[in-house]
């Protein structure tokens, strides 16, 4: 199957089949009852069910043939005036032919909207309510003007939980046959962060890649990263106290493995947090790894900056020892 086919395949087709997303599933089902829809705003992170919740609304409200009573417009690739002016005003001005007497209009990534199309928006919504009922979907509810938030009944979606993503990796993976590892669902996971469509367009990658076994080092070979293995042994070299040998693994992570800078600082912060060790040398970790970033942003070079940081956690390290406290 080509790249995303297996969101589409996998998708929702009913708000029953919806995961995670409790309360804003409840809300929605009470306007199909009632048969009465206002406009909506969803905004929330990337690949939490907003668009799928819409166009599962929608089938439920129309049933199998709810894509002639749908329009989808994508603002990010025709975010002028033009549009509104044109597409949405030619759709919404007719009424559709059925029990329900409103189409919706679905405009994803509406926080793409110039503010001129966004006030054009603003009055084709008011001056056809009777007969369209508008959904923007976006990231930001603060790049939407103030009129159209307030005609919309906002809905906040958050990130999927990790069981929840894990769960809906195993059915896929189950159905296609695919076999996957503990460690490659938490790469996955990792990789995506509450983010289901990237988890599912990785777990397909991955199978395509490795004839349908897929552990965590098919996982980060397929998005072209190293392992947080390696970087996890530069870090319990450094706090060991062997900070040479500890270099020559971070050299061979930026120059033979050719990773970036920003992605080994990544990893470091990641690793670092899950370490074993009092919340306080944490902090003055987190601290140092936040000035390494911003000399990073400033032209600074990697592998000094990234040497320096090393440095820092065989201190920490030293200061753990002469505590008494134990490393991993």
């Amino acid at each position: 199957m080509s790249s995303e086919m297996w969101v589409e395949k996998y998708r929702p087709k009913s708000l029953d089949e919806m995961i995670n997303q409790e309360e804003i599933v409840a809300r929605l089902k009470r306007f199909v009852e009632e048969r009465n829809l206002p406009h909506l705003l969803f905004v929330g992170p990337a690949g939490v069910g907003k668009t799928t919740a819409i166009l599962a609304l929608a089938h439920d409200l129309y049933g199998p043939e709810y894509r002639n009573y749908i329009m989808e417009l994508n603002a990010s690739d025709e975010r002028g005036i033009n549009v509104i002016r044109e597409k949405v005003k030619f759709f919404a001005r007719t009424a559709p032919i059925g029990d329900v007497p409103f189409k919706i209009l679905i405009m994803d990534e509406a926080d793409s909207l110039t503010a001129d199309a966004q006030h054009a928006l603003r009055r084709t919504m008011e001056r056809y309510t009777r007969t369209c009922r508008f959904c923007l979907i976006g990231n930001y509810s603060e790049r939407i003007i103030e009129p159209i938030q307030s005609r919309c009944s906002i809905f906040r979606f958050s990130p999927l939980s990790e069981e929840d993503v894990k769960r809906c990796l195993r059915m896929i993976a189950e159905k296609e046959g695919v076999e996957v590892s503990p460690d490659g669902y938490d790469a996955i996971y990792e990789e995506s962060r509450g983010d289901l469509r990237k988890a599912i367009n990785l777990l397909q990658a991955a199978a395509a890649a490795s004839g349908r076994r897929v552990d965590a080092e098919v996982v980060y070979a397929v998005l072209g990263r190293v392992s947080p293995g390696r970087v996890r042994e530069m870090i319990q070299l450094s706090l060991k106290g062997e900070f040479i040998e500890a270099r020559e693994l971070l050299r061979s992570l930026l120059i033979d493995e050719g990773m970036a800078a920003e992605d080994v600082l990544r990893m470091i912060y990641s690793e670092v947090m899950r370490l074993d060790i009092p919340e306080r040398l944490k902090v003055r970790l987190s601290d140092a790894i936040g000035e390494v970033d911003y000399r990073l942003t400033q032209g600074s070079r990697p592998e000094i900056q990234l040497s320096a940081l090393l440095a820092k956690l065989v201190l920490v390290g030293e200061e753990m020892r002469g505590g008494g406290a134990a490393l991993d």
